[in-house]
């Protein structure tokens, strides 16, 4: 065991479970049947007396029951996600009963093509039957049957272990209170299917695969390499791979002028493949791609709509930036589909340089999405104040926002409502609390996002001005744009699809035309600056500089309703009466569609 063990849950044992037996065998999706069924996990933390913070963890491809700690006091290497789980980390062992099982067709313990066949006394190799990754969850039901957990507050999973989440949020809507898949999909696009074919083709051109009989320790470890090697190229970026290795040498200066390894990245995949052939099956790898390949939510359920219509839990769903395996577009998709069913969830597209391995390399940021998240749904009090969004963040966010307990008045209590650059989601929470509103909000910085889920909120992640076509016509109460009107590139564009979208939209903005910023103007020449326009002009985030007098002719053009107009000035709450374009540092609207 390393030196350093601080926040670890230690030396874990795996456990095995029989969760199918001999002469009751397992119906799977291929039309063959699989029986008996062992089943390897591991437990972190203790369950609860209400038991309500159990947390499932799903492994990705080549993951196993063993997600944190150490097995052995001398193990050098801990559990495959150990950064995430364990005391006070983003899955807090002090609070979760955290359960990871290897899945079906595994090969570190639960039933797969290396265990042995019954009715032969033989491994199965490729008698063992086709699976799915439904067939994988169903197992991981039982074991949580024979466990006796009525139900799990999260399922977490990255890769192919958020297919199994998705899974569990459609099969078992009711067991699950909350699901996170990370770095996902909702189906295997050609391109993925085709890395994994080349993967399996390398396995099954290997002179010592055997037909999938190949004796242990002589098995077809050339092409079971190759396959890692070519799927690790999938799970890094370009960038990451050009600022780790760029086309730095092995151990010379010069070419070598011959077909040995050279260059730092081929070194590096070699050490990949070899320390993969150590502690995997091929066979395993071969009827874990299909189940992958197989997996298509879409096309099994008629739609992605379809698919998510049952699911009553609460998502997270995290994506990555640099990932080009299962890119964010994917991860938009199953967020739109969800939106479209009105369900409660949240979406980031993280920042990182790491590519589709960026969930197992970003603790501190995954980690601080998925506390917040569990923790909100854990205690589902919405806060009004919020304590984890980072300093900058909150700054920007909270300049001056007399307008909130303006625009808290305008809203009529249980009504839903979607605020639009919602910030750090103080108005959202505000409203949810004192309002008992069904809100959502808009966000587009990451630090802010964060800050919402930590609050408890359903946040999205998204540039307004790329429109909001996964929102339904007329699908909210209230629409606001707070303090953001100003910002946006094409505010006709974007207030068209506001008004689309809510009976009502809120907007408040900064007068420009106030009379500090008219003295500084043309008394010092230089742009303004005040409290209620606190940037330089060569860091604002304003593109526009309205008055009221322009935003009543900007109305007016659209041929939008002002319901209410309340000009304001400073901290003051009552509406300035006199020369409001002059005197008024901001204004609220409240309009509507003619």
């Amino acid at each position: 065991m390393k030196e350093s063990t601080e926040n670890s849950v230690g030396i874990v044992q795996t456990q095995a479970m029989r969760v199918v037996e001999a002469d009751k065998p397992l119906a799977l999706e291929c039309g063959k049947t699989l029986g008996p069924i062992d089943v390897a996990y591991e437990t972190y933390g203790q369950l609860n007396e209400a038991g309500d913070n159990v947390v499932l963890l799903c492994h990705a491809l080549s993951g196993d029951a063993h997600a944190a700690g150490y097995s052995r006091p001398d193990d050098k290497k801990a559990g495959w996600w150990e950064v995430m789980v364990g005391p006070g980390k983003g899955i807090d062992t002090n609070k979760y009963f955290v359960i990871c099982s290897n899945f079906l067709g595994g090969c570190r313990g639960t039933t797969g093509p290396s265990s042995v066949n019954p009715a032969t006394g033989k491994r199965y190799g490729l008698d063992f039957p086709l699976i799915t990754v439904a067939d994988m969850v169903r197992v991981q039901k039982l074991l949580l049957d024979r466990l006796g957990i009525e139900h799990v507050l999260a399922v977490i999973g990255g890769s192919v272990g958020g297919m199994q989440v998705l899974q569990w949020a459609i099969a078992y809507p009711d067991f699950v209170k909350a699901a996170i898949p990370i770095a996902t999909t909702t189906h295997l696009g050609a391109q993925s299917i085709a890395f994994d074919a080349v993967g399996r083709n390398a396995i099954l051109a290997d002179s010592n695969f055997a037909e999938g009989q190949y004796a242990e320790g002589k098995g077809p470890d050339r092409g079971l390499a190759i396959a890692r090697m070519i799927g690790h190229i999938t799970y890094l970026s370009e960038q990451g791979m050009r600022e780790k290795f760029g086309r730095e040498l092995r151990n010379a200066e010069n070419y070598s002028y011959d077909f040995n390894p050279e260059f730092a990245v081929e070194t590096y995949l070699d050490y990949q493949g070899q320390s993969f052939v150590e502690r995997f099956d091929a066979n395993s790898y071969l009827y874990i791609t299909r189940a992958a390949d197989y997996f298509a939510l879409g096309k099994h359920y008629g739609s992605l709509k379809k698919a998510f219509a049952s699911t009553s839990c609460r998502f997270l769903v995290i994506s990555f930036a640099s990932d080009w395996l299962f890119t964010p577009a994917q991860s938009r998709a199953m967020v739109d589909a969800l939106i479209a069913n009105s369900q409660d969830v949240s979406f980031c597209d993280i920042a990182s340089p790491y590519g589709h391995d960026a969930f197992l390399l970003e603790p501190e940021t995954l980690g601080a999405f998925i506390s917040g998240f569990l923790s909100a749904t854990h205690r589902p009090d919405v806060k009004k104040e919020n304590g984890r969004a980072r300093a900058s963040a909150c700054e920007r966010a909270n300049r001056i926002r007399v307008d909130y307990e303006v625009i808290e008045s305008l809203i009529e209590p249980n009504s839903s409502v979607l605020d639009i650059g919602c910030g750090d989601g103080e108005l959202l929470a505000r409203l949810t609390a004192d309002k008992h509103i069904k809100g959502e909000g808009i966000e587009l910085d990451q630090d802010l996002v964060c800050a919402c889920v930590d609050r408890g909120l359903s946040i999205i992640q998204h540039d307004v001005e790329q429109g909001l076509d996964q929102y339904a016509d007329k699908s909210y109460d209230y629409v606001i744009l707070s303090q953001t009107v100003q910002t946006v590139k094409v505010p006709e564009k974007v207030f068209a699809e506001l008004l689309r979208v809510g009976r009502k939209v809120i907007v408040s903005f900064p007068n420009f035309a106030h009379w500090s910023c008219r003295t500084q103007l043309f008394f010092g020449g230089k742009a303004p600056v005040t409290k209620q326009l606190p940037f330089d002009w060569g860091n604002s985030p304003n593109i526009h500089c309205l008055s009221l007098k322009d935003f009543d002719r900007f109305c007016e053009k659209l041929g939008v309703k002002v319901e209410k107009k309340i000009p304001l000035i400073k901290t003051g709450l009552s509406p300035v009466r006199f020369a409001p374009n002059l005197f008024a540092e901001q204004a609220i609207y409240v309009t509507s569609k003619e």
